[in-house]
């Protein structure tokens, strides 16, 4: 009886005047690897329209909407051209986001979220990733 139950997945418990049927614990199926890194919680919106001041001298006007797990969606501009921002996220203090541009190059920023609420970090072209630049943001978050 007992291999019987086991194979069906359940085991027996044996109790002071019964014995019940429960199911046996099954092993847990692996997360995806995507999934297997646990997000942290966004710690700031970076929803709204601001400059981001560059080391190259471009100034970038992004245009942010964030949801609320954390993931980016929006426009930017510069003096050479316009853009979507194709993906994007806030995990905790950081911050990343890739801007399509409609000239070609597509822009990778990653940053933080500075103990004086101001944003800053690196980008570059993921299409000549030796075009790199520092940025940062006036405003607070």
């Amino acid at each position: 009886m007992f291999s019987r139950l086991a194979m069906a997945g359940l085991t027996l418990a044996a109790g002071a005047s019964a014995v019940a049927a429960a199911p046996a614990p099954a092993a847990a199926p692996a997360a995806p690897v995507s999934a297997q890194r646990a997000l942290a919680a966004p710690s700031f919106n970076a929803s709204g329209r601001y400059s981001v001041f560059q080391s190259n001298g471009a100034t970038v006007t992004v245009n942010m909407t964030q949801d609320g797990s954390g993931r980016l969606f929006g426009s930017a501009s510069f003096s050479g051209g316009v853009g979507t921002v194709e993906e994007g996220e806030v995990e905790g203090t950081g911050i990343s986001f890739t801007v399509q541009w409609s000239y070609g190059a597509r822009g990778r920023y990653v940053g933080s979220l500075g103990s004086d609420r101001r944003l800053s970090g690196t980008t570059f072209d993921l299409n000549n990733p030796s075009s790199q630049a520092t940025w940062f943001t006036q405003r607070t978050f």
